[in-house]
């Protein structure tokens, strides 16, 4: 088991939502507070060694929520450059582990992180979620792996390392990802 006091989150939230539209998708208001925000509030209480929150152009307030944040000033680049900068970051914590989760994931739980935490054992461990078909973030990535992530090129960001993980399965609900209006609009009405 790897502790959550040597684990660094890195919170991926600087991506260019093309299928949303031209709104702010983390800014927009979902059961009283902005979507952004949940995956937030639910890990607050997690002991992590540090908190990243990798942005773009976003009103999302993630310092006021006690991450650092690292800004992305090219996130055309794609997913693996907003996964280096965070890891980058998480490095300066000098962690065993840094769990990777995705703002647009509203239904993440602690629950949930402290299960990838409680399967991480060692610098090689690899600890994904999954609903039972398809492994996703949140994911949980130990020492040794880090320099794979930050190698991390496109879009594809860590799929790799994830695919050949340990994989946690836990609800489908808890892996909701918002990518269109659409999306929204389910989660809202079930």
């Amino acid at each position: 088991m790897i502790r959550a006091e040597r684990t660094a989150l890195v919170l991926l939230a600087a991506g260019r939502s093309r299928r949303f539209g031209a709104a702010d998708k983390l800014t927009i208001p979902y059961l009283g507070r902005p979507l952004g925000l949940h995956v937030v509030v639910a890990l607050e209480a997690v002991p992590f060694a540090a908190r990243i929150g990798v942005v773009a152009e976003t009103a999302l307030d993630l310092t006021s929520c006690g991450y650092e944040v690292v800004v992305n000033d090219d996130p055309a680049a794609g997913l693996g450059r907003s996964l280096r900068l965070g890891v980058e970051a998480a490095l300066r914590c000098d962690p065993d582990a840094v769990v990777i989760a995705l703002a647009d994931m509203p239904r993440v739980t602690a629950t949930q992180i402290y299960r990838l935490l409680d399967h991480a054992v060692g610098p090689d461990a690899i600890v994904a979620s999954s609903d039972g078909e398809v492994p996703r973030p949140p994911a949980l990535f130990g020492r040794a792996h880090l320099p794979e992530l930050l190698a991390a090129q496109g879009d594809m960001g860590a799929r790799e390392l994830v695919q050949r993980g340990h994989h946690i399965v836990v609800p489908p609900a808890e892996l909701v990802d918002v990518d269109t209006p659409e999306d929204l609009e389910r989660l809202i009405h079930g």
